[in-house]
């Protein structure tokens, strides 16, 4: 009676080791819970979208005429973002690195924000690649005032 005990202990434990595998692939492939809904925003603020702009794989450090044109061609989408009241900020890190700019934008959605940075020929061209963050900042920043004196 031990004898046949033990053989089923035995039996039991080989079959769960052969098992165990297929139980862990069968809790990794299982489908993800969804995601939890954004939270609203703390009082007084609103969420705004961050931009990263990145060297693109288009990027080159050659100063052509199309390079320059295409700069050109950027700042007059970003002037036209800014006129609309869809871009808040923008501007070039100092550093020499992949991370080249920034831009803030007030936009709609997600979607929105990335049809705005769409729009800007040097993304359109590869040559600068977008990374869009949400963030909350205050409601209602504007820039393009006059700094007011200081007494």
């Amino acid at each position: 009676m031990k004898t046949r005990s033990a053989a089923i202990l035995l039996s039991t434990t080989i079959l769960l080791w052969l098992i165990a595998p297929a139980l862990a692939i069968a809790q990794e492939s299982s489908p993800p819970s969804p995601p939890a809904p954004p939270s609203p925003p703390p009082p007084k603020m609103m969420v705004y979208y961050l931009v990263l702009l990145y060297r693109g794989a288009a990027w080159t450090p050659e100063e052509t005429p199309a390079t320059r044109q295409l700069q050109e061609e950027h700042m007059a989408n970003i002037r036209r973002l800014a006129k609309e009241g869809k871009l808040i900020l923008a501007g070039p890190f100092e550093e020499d690195t992949d991370l080249r700019g920034l831009f803030l934008l007030k936009a709609a959605s997600l979607a929105e924000a990335q049809e705005l940075c769409a729009s800007d020929p040097a993304v359109k061209a590869g040559r600068l690649r977008p990374e869009i963050h949400s963030w909350w900042g205050p409601a209602g920043i504007r820039v393009g005032e006059e700094p007011k004196a200081q007494p």
